[in-house]
């Protein structure tokens, strides 16, 4: 929200209240609390009418600073509120100044407002003259907002999954989760999260709506803003991005690590297709016939009867025999999964049910509420009631009993704020919150009942903490190139928001995609964490569009397959640090500034780095940072830093390895879910003259074998710890075999 006319007024019926001079200050332990005027006080006089606003600093862990701004503090307090993890963290106070690890906030003393973060005594952003404010409209309405500076060349990364520009700056962007497709300003995972180059990150701890101006108002500050007479904010010190996502996922929560097999390729039946039992199973006979290896099959929303969504009840009379299907789907090795959604349909008979037994939110005067969108009269789960929990939960538990191993948890933004929540949640804050309630309900009847590390969702709305439940999905997509390219946007920037694994619809799911598109796409697809092909009126069985479509299917299914040990690997480091399967540029490169604008590329886990082709010609540019980077499909060399410029057929895609990776790659290519330790090939890149790596290949539950790799000069020394599996060194185009029995070998570089 914009609450300036230029750089010296306020807008119309806006007034503004600016600390202007720190009076006074109180310190804990642990915390620091100033009392600033809202203008020089330099007598008793100056006292009487003049509005405090009290900002208070604590320190949640750290090189993490907590800043509070307080008008008035007699308002009720407000929930539901983000879970946000403490950990012990030495502080030091004094009358002006916090210290939370190497992060300092300090306030200038006096008649001159001024908050100051900074490291080892550099100054990496602050709160100036005007930054913060407390904001009166004549409409009654109260906003806070704080202002934060931007230095030159600063760019800003986040705010969940957005599709537009990668970069920030220049944007007004309203934190509020909506089922707007993929092409506008909307988005499904709202996260109130940025990070920047400037070495630190911002999470604004509001779980409702959120107004950033990102150079956008002042163009030299980040405004963010919120209704009420409170705002809270979390600084979070990297230095680089990837330390400032590290940080900020300890404080929110790190993903799960979703099951190998969830990595493999998921086949649907489509949005609004007809499909039964025998339809099912002439796609799946047909990608067996082609060697087109399938992990899972998905049923999308009409697996339930028309009007009834959700009553969780097959509609038998395309599905005569749920369980037995299922049964047979099982013994044909593959995963299912079913669409659900938080919404009861009038005509579900879970309508009635939750209705007189009040797991429905309702108005004000006791009503249900209800519309017609998407499901006639629909009425919403309200999860904030306990018992609502375990009656869904329990619909869900039947489902997984059946057979059933993955829900796709759609939906989850159309949350009303007219209404009354069970627990008097404050509607405002509900909003955006609801999906977190929802994701987690459905992952842990999944967790609970198939074990850690077997639950996986296939979500598409979220907030912040959203990336403990794995996976999310980009939503409603087009088929287009533009979409693609808009896709992989939303993507990267829920990467820079603290999200570890996420997928999109190969081809896009409105309309009927190009048989170039569909080509192109396969590529980006299979060279993401998660991999669905998936539309809205069509089936996207790839003979449907051209013969060559199987073979570009087969193609890149084998190859993900094959680099399994290595993106499971990036998995497991999701998991344990938070950093994504997929990264924007600039979490690799944070000392490049030609990867910050960067939008149409982007690592694969930490060595390999992925360009989509975009063209039907097959014309790509994309850029390399320093180094001599190795075409994993070619082996052709080519010297960073440079824009390289090439045309691929549609068999091909740029995916070149970074100089000095050590790449495991595995035995099979007919499945995700291996022992990948088993007849393991790593395969060595441009080493360099001198240094030690060491690279784990991991294998079943927490198995894993850990090979050093020993660079000195010319020679390759190559250690296993202690494995009795077959395993192979690659370097460039030579492979020397080690038998099982041995745990070393040394190479002589070419």
């Amino acid at each position: 929200m914009k609450f300036t006319d230029g750089y010296w007024r306020k807008r119309d019926g806006i007034t503004v209240l600016h600390p202007a001079h720190v009076v006074d200050s109180s310190t804990a332990p642990d915390s620091l609390t100033v009392y600033a005027a809202t203008k020089p006080v330099r007598g008793r006089g100056d006292t009487l009418n003049a509005p405090l606003i009290t900002v208070t600093l604590a320190a949640p862990a750290p090189d993490v600073i907590r800043v509070t701004i307080d008008h008035f503090q007699g308002s009720v307090a407000q929930f539901p509120n983000f879970s946000i993890t403490s950990s012990p963290v030495d502080v030091a106070v004094d009358a002006v100044s916090l210290t939370s690890g190497a992060l300092t906030a300090r306030f200038s003393d006096g008649e001159h407002w001024g908050l100051d973060f900074l490291v080892d005594g550099k100054r990496i952003t602050g709160s100036g003259w005007k930054g913060m404010g407390v904001v009166d409209t004549l409409a009654g309405e109260h906003f806070v907002h704080e202002q934060l500076d931007i230095g030159v060349g600063e760019t800003v990364y986040g705010l969940g999954e957005r599709f537009g520009p990668l970069v920030k700056n220049g944007q007004s962007i309203d934190v509020w989760n909506e089922d707007g497709g993929t092409s506008s300003e909307q988005a499904y995972k709202n996260v109130p999260f940025y990070l920047t180059t400037g070495g630190y990150g911002v999470l604004v701890d509001h779980p409702g709506k959120v107004s950033f101006e990102v150079a956008s108002e002042m163009v030299s500050r980040t405004q963010f803003s919120v209704a009420g007479q409170s705002l809270s904010y979390l600084i979070i010190h990297g230095p680089t991005p990837a330390d400032v996502i590290r940080k900020y996922t300890a404080l929110t929560g790190r993903p799960a690590l979703p099951p190998a097999w969830s990595f493999g390729l998921w086949l649907t039946t489509s949005f609004t297709t007809s499909y039964d039992e025998d339809t099912v199973n002439t796609f799946i006979d047909g990608m067996a016939e082609r060697d087109l290896p399938l992990s899972v099959f998905h049923f999308d929303t009409f697996w339930m009867r028309e009007f009834s969504w959700c009553d969780f009840e097959w509609d038998t009379r395309t599905f005569p025999d749920p369980p037995g299907m299922l049964k047979r789907l099982a013994g044909r090795g593959l995963k299912v999964c079913l669409w659900i959604n938080p919404y009861i349909a009038q005509r579900s008979a879970l309508f009635a049910e939750g209705r007189e037994k009040g797991y429905l939110v309702k108005r004000a005067n006791g009503d249900v509420f209800q519309w017609d969108l998407w499901q006639a009269g629909m009425g919403l789960v309200d999860f904030t009631n306990p018992e609502a929990r375990a009656w869904y939960s329990d619909k869900l538990r039947v489902l997984v009993e059946m057979g059933v191993d993955a829900f796709k948890s759609d939906f989850g933004e159309r949350v009303p704020t007219d209404v009354v929540w069970h627990d008097g949640s404050d509607p405002e804050r509900m909003h955006n919150y609801y999906t977190q309630i929802y994701n987690q309900v459905v992952f842990d009847v999944l967790r609970s009942a198939k074990g850690e590390g077997e639950a996986v969702l296939f979500a598409r709305s979220a907030t912040v903490g959203g990336q403990q439940f794995p996976v999310h999905w980009g939503g409603d997509n087009s088929s287009t190139y533009e979409s693609m390219a808009e896709s992989l946007r939303g993507g990267l920037s829920l990467m820079s928001s603290g999200f570890g694994f996420w997928s999109h619809d190969i081809g896009g799911f409105e309309g009927m995609p190009d048989p170039a598109v569909f080509k192109r796409w396969i590529a980006f697809g299979l060279l993401s964490s998660h991999s669905r092909l998936h539309g809205s009126t069509s089936y996207r069985v790839p003979w449907n569009f051209d013969d060559e479509s199987s073979d570009v299917l087969r193609s890149f299914t084998h190859l993900k397959y094959s680099l399994m040990p290595y993106l499971f690997g990036a998995a497991r480091e999701a998991h344990e640090t938070g950093l994504p399967v997929m990264r924007p540029m600039v979490l690799g490169f944070p000392g490049d500034p030609a990867v910050n604008y960067l939008d149409r590329q982007y690592l694969l886990g930490g060595d390999l780095l992925v360009a989509p082709v975009f063209s039907t010609a097959g014309e790509v540019s994309y850029y390399l940072p320093a180094g001599r980077w190795t075409s994993f499909l070619t082996g052709d060399v080519i010297e960073g830093p440079r824009w390289v410029d090439e045309v691929h057929g549609f068999g091909s895609v740029p995916l070149l390895v970074r100089p000095g990776a050590a790449i495991p790659v595995g035995a099979r290519v007919d499945r995700p879910d291996y022992d990948y330790r088993d007849g393991v090939t790593l395969r060595l890149f441009e080493p360099p003259a001198n240094g030690t790596q060491t690279v784990t290949v991991p294998g079943p539950a927490e198995a894993e074998t850990v090979f050093s790799v020993q660079w000195h000069g010319e020679t390759v020394r190559v250690e296993r710890a202690g494995a009795e599996l077959p395993w192979n060194v690659q370097l460039g185009t030579t492979v020397t075999e080690v038998p099982a029995t041995e745990n070393s070998c040394t190479l002589t570089t070419e």
